[in-house]
């Protein structure tokens, strides 16, 4: 009995710490959400620029290399829309507030993003460079075709 006590105990111990972060996360402060967004946004245009450069010529191919960022752009592709909570778009951002007046065609475009670079990721993986551009082309034309809409430049 003692034993089950103590794994209880250490579960909702574990529980409350996730808990805890997850809270955490909630952007009681929209500058928190912008340096969020901004964040993961920085990270995606980093991984994206090495793998367009590669590419482009302009650096050595490394398939390995392009597969771990296109890895990376697909996961990181997951985070920014949390960050673009009510009221966020006041402050050091760039968002137009043209985002939360169209909120559904913004989400539409953001998952549309998400989903191009899951499938560059796995276009990467495969390693086929015919694919990996069209992959690539597609993924960039969704990054501007949200900007367009929904950046300030």
């Amino acid at each position: 009995m003692h034993k089950l006590l103590k794994m209880s105990l250490i579960a909702l111990a574990s529980a409350t710490t996730i808990t805890g972060g997850v809270q955490a996360s909630d952007f009681k402060k929209t500058h928190n959400a912008i340096e969020y967004r901004q964040s993961a946004f920085s990270m995606i245009a980093h991984n994206f620029g090495d793998m367009g450069a590669m590419l482009k010529g302009k650096k050595e191919y490394d398939a390995a290399v392009f597969s771990m960022r296109a890895d990376n752009v697909a996961a990181l592709a997951k985070l920014p829309l949390e960050g673009f909570v009510s009221g966020s778009d006041k402050g050091d951002t760039e968002a137009l507030a043209k985002i939360w007046s169209d909120k559904s065609d913004f989400d539409d475009k953001m998952n549309t993003f998400k989903k191009n670079a899951s499938i560059l990721a796995l276009a990467a993986q495969k390693g086929d460079k015919k694919d990996i551009k069209k992959a690539f082309m597609n993924t960039a034309k969704s990054c501007k075709g949200c900007h367009s809409a929904y950046k300030k430049d």
